[in-house]
C-alpha cells in the first residue's frame, strides 16, 4: 500500500475514534454530576466538595465525560487500532492477540471491582483519619476525582499482570522457572510498592495492596506452566 494510502487510512481511523469518544462524552456530560455525587457518598461519606476556581466543576465534569467516553468507546478504539496494524501483523501474533482479548477485559473488570469494594474505601478511610488528626478536610472537586480515577486505573492495570506475563512467556522473554526463581524478589518488591502506596503506613493496608499483586504473579506462573508444555509440543523449535 502506498504511503499516502497509509496516511489516509490513519486519518479515517482517527476520525472514527475521536467521533466515537466525542459522541459518548456529550451523552455523559449531563449525568456526570450525579456519578460524581455518588462517588462522594460512596467513598467519602458525603463530605462536601469545594470548587477552587469558577470553571473547576465544568472542567471536572468535562474530564469525567471524556474519560467515560474513552472507557465505553474502548472496543471501537481498539478495533480501529487493530484494523490499522493488522495487515503488518504475523498470523501467529494475531492469534495470540485474539486469545488475550477476553482475559484482559475480565481481569480489568475484576481489578475495577477490587478497587471499588476493597481498596478505595480503606485507603480513603485511612487518609481521612490522617487528615482529621491535624486539619479539617477540605476536598477540591478536581483533585478528588483525579485521586479516585487514578486508583481505578491503577488496579485495572495491575490486574493485567497475568496477561502481560503469559504474553512475555509466549514470546520467550520469561518462563515459569524464571518467575519461580524470582518469587521472593517479586514479593519483596510488591510489599515495597504497597508500603509506598499505603497512605497510613498500616501493615494491613500495605498487605491489602501487596498480596493481590503477588497472587496475580503466582497465578501467572501456574497458567504459564501447562501452556509452556503445550507450546513445546506445537512449536518445539521456538521453546
Amino acid at each position: 500500500m502506498p504511503f499516502t494510502e497509509h496516511l489516509r487510512e490513519l486519518r479515517n481511523r482517527l476520525l472514527i475514534s475521536f467521533a466515537t469518544v466525542g459522541a459518548i462524552a456529550v451523552v455523559l456530560f449531563w449525568p456526570s454530576q450525579f456519578v460524581i455525587r455518588w462517588m462522594m457518598r460512596e467513598y467519602f461519606n458525603g463530605i462536601a466538595l469545594h470548587a477552587f476556581g469558577p470553571a473547576d466543576v465544568i472542567f471536572t465534569e468535562f474530564k469525567f465525560s471524556v474519560i467515560g467516553g474513552i472507557v465505553i468507546g474502548l472496543p471501537v478504539l481498539l478495533q480501529q487500532l487493530w484494523l490499522f496494524v493488522v495487515p503488518a501483523v504475523h498470523p501467529r501474533t494475531r492469534r495470540m492477540v485474539y486469545a488475550f482479548i477476553l482475559p484482559s477485559v475480565v481481569l480489568a473488570a475484576v481489578g475495577l471491582a477490587f478497587a471499588h469494594f476493597v481498596v478505595i474505601p480503606r485507603v480513603v478511610t485511612a487518609l481521612l483519619h490522617i487528615t482529621d488528626a491535624v486539619a479539617t478536610p477540605t476536598f477540591g472537586v478536581a483533585s478528588t476525582l483525579n485521586f479516585v480515577l487514578m486508583l481505578f486505573l491503577l488496579f485495572a492495570l495491575v490486574f493485567q499482570t497475568p496477561v502481560v506475563l503469559v504474553g512475555l512467556a509466549r514470546l520467550g522473554i520469561v518462563s515459569a522457572s524464571s518467575l519461580m526463581h524470582y518469587r521472593r524478589h517479586a514479593l519483596f518488591a510488591f510489599f515495597v510498592a504497597g508500603g509506598i502506596a499505603a497512605p497510613d503506613g498500616n501493615p494491613l493496608t500495605m498487605a491489602l495492596l501487596a498480596l493481590p499483586m503477588y497472587a496475580l504473579y503466582e497465578i501467572s506462573i501456574w497458567i504459564i506452566l501447562p501452556l509452556q508444555r503445550r507450546w513445546s509440543v506445537v512449536h518445539p523449535s521456538t521453546n
